[in-house]
């Protein structure tokens, strides 16, 4: 696919405008073609209204529609081929392999929501019947479902170009709902963006799905972002990114005329406790798996550990020596691109220079900055130092994680209250281990959005139970996920329908249930029409 390099508003292209960029491919620092221009204000406002023309339409297409869209979309992804594979490689400096599983994840995500809007039920019907012979007042008829907000702002991630960007879980799911979506494309992989746009708009094409109910806008700095946040026409925001970035956006809608949700994850530490009885039973086994965990995706994972506690003691210093081996033999690897690798060790000098803290072990191969490359690196410090330096609670970005020694059981849970929400906490734990720690559970319960028992963060199953969103500064809203089929909810509002005649309400609410949804009646939930 010859690639254009301009915007792609409701199909056509964008303005080709004097401000461009190139990819650069963190491997080599290759400038790839072609050159991608930056979005005008023209160019945000015309995909807006694009898409808030292309709602009405939308919204109004039967589920059954909009799940074959979803999943033409997932074929077109994948029809794209090695090509698409190629240039997110290029692109990220990931390799094909990383690639060819993410994605299945990215169609496996559409399918997924493809099947639960043809089910039906996430609409959460909800219906009262008219009791006209109540006293000392009669009940009107009351029924309620979810519909869709409107025109939503996507703002690709950068550390999974497939799963978390153009087409990731937040526009699957925005469109799932019946909302038109505006993607800003992460910079860092514009190519990759543009031929999975070009894959969208050719699902739409066979589906007959109007023009604005997808666009792509390219874009630098914080300026098109910051545009698409204040747009009048927006009508919720999803966001993968930095703590600053995210708040940045946040507060810009809140500051609107009319302010709008915004769905920001924002990454966290992910703490992992060990605790005694693992630490005695399996130390060689969790330094392995942990080993793998700070470093898969070189450390760039929202829900990578980046920090370990436990009891001092001996068993956790035969613990850290087997942990020192494996991070040394851990090998350096390519960033995402040049802006990530200087953040990541612009945060390991910061850690280096606070008292208390020192480095535990990194790999003993050498980094190449040539090929954008970090070194896997582990430091350790205790429970005093960590309580009393608030940035080593703070995420660093990259293969780094922090090992937390306490003298205590007071301290560990003193180290637990400290933390901010947090994506996960983990603990590993045998024999009575959770019985023993039940007030550390407890603490992490509040921090959490996942809690973990004898496993590790990184790896986040596209399922109808999980929850990827915790306490701020995790994510700007507790309540909701960005992953699995619950993430739909972030894009609907509840609307209630009252004495409105049978012949006028929308499927989902009639007498006769025609979807075949369950519903709440009267308090019961049923799948059986109402007689």
């Amino acid at each position: 696919m010859q690639l254009d390099g301009r915007s792609l508003i409701a199909g056509k292209p964008g303005h080709a405008t004097d401000k461009t960029f190139h990819a650069i491919s963190p491997s080599n620092s290759a400038r790839l073609e072609p050159s991608f221009h930056e979005a005008s204000a023209e160019d945000v406002d015309l995909a807006m209204r694009q898409a808030d023309d292309a709602f009405e339409i939308f919204r109004q297409m039967p589920a059954s529609a909009r799940a074959d869209f979803l999943d033409a979309i997932a074929s077109e992804i994948m029809a794209a081929g090695d090509e698409l594979l190629q240039r997110a490689s290029a692109e990220s400096g990931l390799p094909i392999e990383r690639f060819q599983g993410e994605r299945a994840r990215t169609c496996g995500q559409f399918k997924t929501f493809a099947a639960l809007i043809r089910e039906g039920s996430w609409v959460d019907a909800r219906i009262d019947t008219a009791l006209p012979d109540r006293q000392p007042m009669p009940r009107p008829d009351i029924r309620r479902h979810l519909v869709p907000l409107g025109p939503v702002v996507v703002l690709g991630a950068s550390n999974f170009p497939l799963a978390f960007s153009t087409a990731g879980g937040d526009t699957a799911s925005a469109l799932a709902a019946g909302c038109p979506v505006v993607v800003k494309a992460h910079p860092a992989h514009p190519g990759t963006s543009e031929i999975v746009a070009r894959a969208i708009y050719r699902a739409m094409k066979t589906c007959h799905v109007p023009d604005g109910t997808f666009s792509l806008l390219h874009g630098t700095g914080a300026e098109v972002a910051q545009t698409l946040v204040r747009h009048p026409l927006t009508r919720a925001l999803g966001f993968t990114g930095s703590e600053r970035a995210g708040r940045a956006l946040f507060d810009a809608a809140a500051t609107r005329p009319e302010p709008i949700p915004v769905f920001a994850e924002m990454g966290s530490t992910n703490p992992l406790f060990i605790l005694p009885g693992a630490l005695k039973n399996r130390a060689a086994a969790i330094a392995q798996g942990l080993k793998g965990a700070f470093t898969i995706g070189v450390g760039q994972f929202c829900t990578k550990p980046g920090l370990v506690l436990a009891l001092g003691g001996d068993d956790f210093s035969a613990f850290i020596e087997q942990f020192r081996a494996q991070v040394r033999a851990a090998a350096p690897g390519t960033m995402l691109h040049r802006g990530i690798c200087d953040a990541f060790h612009a945060g390991l000098e910061r850690v280096k220079k606070i008292p208390g803290v020192v480095v535990l072990a990194e790999s003993d191969a050498d980094a190449d900055p040539a090929k954008t490359q970090a070194d896997p690196v582990a430091f350790a410090t205790d429970v005093e130092t960590f309580l009393l330096h608030r940035e080593l609670r703070e995420e660093i970005f990259g293969p780094y994680t922090l090992l937390i020694s306490a003298q205590s059981v007071t301290e560990l849970e003193a180290a637990a209250r400290a933390l901010p929400g947090q994506l996960t906490a983990t603990l590993h734990a045998d024999g009575t281990d959770l019985a023993d720690f039940s007030d550390l559970l407890r603490i992490l319960d509040r921090k959490a959005g996942r809690v973990l028992v004898n496993g590790f963060s990184p790896g986040v199953e596209v399922c109808p139970a999980m929850q990827h969103g915790g306490p701020y500064p995790a994510t700007t809203d507790a309540r909701f996920t960005s992953v699995g089929t619950a993430a739909i909810a972030r894009w609907a509002r509840p609307l209630c329908l009252q004495g409105f005649p049978e012949n006028t309400l929308p499927d989902a609410l009639r007498n006769a249930n025609p979807l075949g949804i369950q519903r709440t009646v009267n308090g019961t939930l049923t799948r059986d029409p109402i007689a």
